[in-house]
């Protein structure tokens, strides 16, 4: 669909553009679109297309909001100009941020990319708010299977008490390097021992090989993943280190988390109603911004 709207087109056009123009032309009903949010969806696909398949026929165009165009089509467009002067006020603004104001940007990526719902833990609202930040992380996400599968087998994998529910711990900073990296990564540890997945999230990290061998080698012993939230083009966004996956989650450190801050009370129970009425209440997640609304916000 996306191929044939550019191609008619004869221009780049954001996933937004593609689908306004798409869903006068019926493609929701043809091709059955449902679900997520079509225009991330429809993002999703192509970047993953564009990364995974060494024969794609779109190409990205670095504009804000980001465009895609196929290789086919007549190179008016220059792929590969960013304007510079343009990034680098994006840079410098990020500074301004709190670590919260990047939330958005995590919960917009591993839902499109992931299908992961988020939800914020607010350590104001601990119970104990000495060491809080040491007892739940930032952010805690749920990916579900029942999206996936057909009602019947969900019901099966459930009865047998096999229910792959997969849960997420994110610990999110502005940035990253050697000056907060040991403390960084070890509240991470800390805050993610109870999940199946943990990471340590920052929109701007050291790139450097010693920084990156040092984190590696950090990784490789606890199972802490690292992801780069880019705050230009969330979609840009990348998982730089898989987080190593624990079949079980510590029920005893949820439990104590529980009682600690409400947020994470909230959080299970909701996992819980969604499971056992089988539909996924969106809204009682955090919300997810389209990519060109957070643009816009972080302009």
């Amino acid at each position: 669909m996306a191929e044939k709207i550019i191609m008619d087109s004869q221009k780049p056009l954001s996933p937004v553009e593609i689908w306004e123009i798409a869903e006068p032309q019926g493609y929701k009903e043809k091709l059955n679109l449902k679900g997520r949010t079509i225009p991330s969806t429809i993002g999703a696909q192509i970047y993953t297309d564009i990364k995974d398949n060494q024969d794609t026929k779109f190409i990205k165009i670095k504009t804000k909001p980001t465009r895609f165009y196929l290789k086919d089509l007549p190179q008016n467009y220059d792929i590969n100009i960013l304007d510079s002067q343009s990034a680098q006020k994006t840079v410098q603004k990020v500074k301004l941020y709190s670590e919260r104001d990047l939330h958005p940007l995590l919960s917009y990526y591993v839902y499109t990319y992931n299908s992961i719902y988020t939800k914020t833990i607010f350590h104001e609202n601990s119970k104990k708010r000495t060491f809080a930040q040491w007892q739940h992380p930032d952010i805690v996400g749920v990916f579900y299977p029942m999206e996936q599968w057909e009602s019947d087998v969900f019901d099966v994998v459930n009865y047998t008490g096999n229910q792959p529910v997969k849960i997420f711990s994110y610990e999110v900073k502005k940035s990253l390097d050697f000056n907060n990296l040991r403390e960084s990564y070890f509240q991470a540890v800390s805050n993610s021992s109870w999940a199946n997945e943990g990471y340590l999230v920052a929109s701007e990290i050291d790139r450097s090989d010693e920084f990156m061998s040092e984190i590696r080698r950090l990784s490789n012993s606890f199972g802490i993943g690292l992801i780069l939230l880019d705050i230009n083009n969330t979609d840009d966004s990348e998982i730089l280190l898989e987080a190593r996956q624990k079949d079980i989650l510590d029920i005893e450190m949820m439990n104590k988390i529980s009682q600690i801050n409400p947020n994470f009370k909230e959080f299970l129970m909701r996992i819980k109603t969604d499971l056992n009425s089988k539909e996924i209440r969106k809204e009682k997640f955090d919300k997810i911004f389209e990519a060109d609304e957070l643009i816009k916000m972080y302009k």
